[in-house]
């Protein structure tokens, strides 16, 4: 029988016996090429060559020395004695191991940690950061107290526990230091007693009070001003300033009633102040200065023996010269009030509606 002949489709090769063929498979050149191994796998194979290494010294050592009889009763120097004959010849690991592994499979790629500098600049910087955010609120919490005891003038003391700063002061302050002092309920304040006695009164008592007619129809007065009328309440008139049947009226009549006090209408100097009047009777003149000119007040009628000033005398606004009467040539009792400027009378109420009330010169 002749020998079968190789066909494209198979590379295998037929022995003479054809009932129990064997196959033969050709080499690549694929097979050439070593795939390279991973970290595992190299791991794998190194403990693989060493327990094969192992495996082979202890063979050794078994054929080469006889086992003594003590060796074999005692397992521990048995074992110590295996160990010394596999740790005195480490070349031949080292050899073993670099055979068993193949010339590509040296180099082991491994891939480089690019986020390992980075991870550790983040944390030290979130450290930091924490410190520093610890730090200002430990600033914020103990700054304000110790600069107000500081500009009080106080002793600064740092303190972590508000409790254990109160429990400390309190222990070093004695009894004798205790500025708080708690009354018993027996303890009853003193009544004041008052010497003055006070009461509210209108313009209407005032009045009434001061022998005063009141009357709102012709001025309200200002006692706190510094130009104010001749009385301190208002009151009616009975004739204005002007012609009249017997002549010219150079002032006008006002009627607070018998005995009424008449007050200065403002700071002054008395130029005459006498009960020799002629028609004006009891009278008083008084120098002003206002708005830089000099204005003179004339008050008439009053009573005899009711002056209370003096030629000469300075004055204040309000004080009192003396009492509504009817001296002179006068029918009745009232007070003839006049104004006079560089020599010449001039209208008093205009000029007191202008003026009254003024709170300076």
């Amino acid at each position: 029988m002749a020998e079968p002949v190789a066909t494209r489709r198979t590379s295998r090769h037929r022995t003479a016996n054809s009932a129990n063929p064997v196959r033969v498979e050709t080499t690549s050149p694929m097979d050439a090429f070593v795939q390279p191994l991973s970290r595992r796998a190299v791991r794998e194979r190194q403990r693989a060559a060493m327990s094969a290494e192992t495996q082979i010294e202890d063979d050794a050592v078994t054929e080469d020395v006889e086992p003594d009889a003590d060796v074999a009763a005692d397992p521990f120097l048995s074992a110590s004695r295996a160990f010394r004959t596999v740790a005195t010849e480490p070349s031949s690991f080292g050899a073993a191991s670099e055979q068993s592994l193949p010339a590509e499979a040296t180099t082991i790629h491994v891939a480089p940690r690019k986020g390992k500098a980075r991870r550790k600049f983040l944390a030290a910087g979130a450290t930091v950061g924490v410190m520093g955010i610890a730090g200002l609120l430990a600033v914020s919490m103990t700054l304000p107290t110790e600069a107000v005891a500081a500009a009080q003038g106080a002793q600064v003391t740092s303190a972590t526990s508000l409790v254990a700063t109160s429990q400390v002061l309190a222990s070093e302050v004695s009894e004798a230091e205790i500025q708080a002092y708690v009354a018993s309920s027996d303890v009853q304040n003193e009544t004041i007693q008052r010497t003055e006695n006070f009461s509210t009164a209108s313009l209407i008592d005032l009045a009434a009070e001061k022998g005063i007619h009141y009357s709102s129809a012709l001025y309200t007065n200002d006692a706190d001003a510094a130009i104010q009328w001749p009385f301190v309440v208002g009151v009616a008139m009975s004739s204005p300033y002007g012609m009249r049947n017997t002549g010219m009226h150079e002032g006008i009549d006002l009627v607070p009633g018998a005995g009424a006090p008449v007050q200065v209408i403002a700071d002054g100097t008395v130029r005459i102040a006498t009960e020799s009047g002629g028609n004006y009777g009891v009278t008083v003149y008084v120098d002003h200065i206002i708005d830089g000119k000099v204005i003179t007040s004339h008050y008439s009628h009053m009573q005899y023996g009711s002056l209370r000033v003096a030629a000469g005398e300075k004055l204040k606004v309000g004080d009192i010269i003396g009492l509504v009467g009817n001296t002179g040539r006068s029918y009745g009792a009232h007070m003839h009030f006049e104004l006079i400027v560089n020599g010449s009378t001039i209208d008093p109420l205009p000029w007191l509606q202008k003026n009254a009330g003024r709170y300076d010169y």
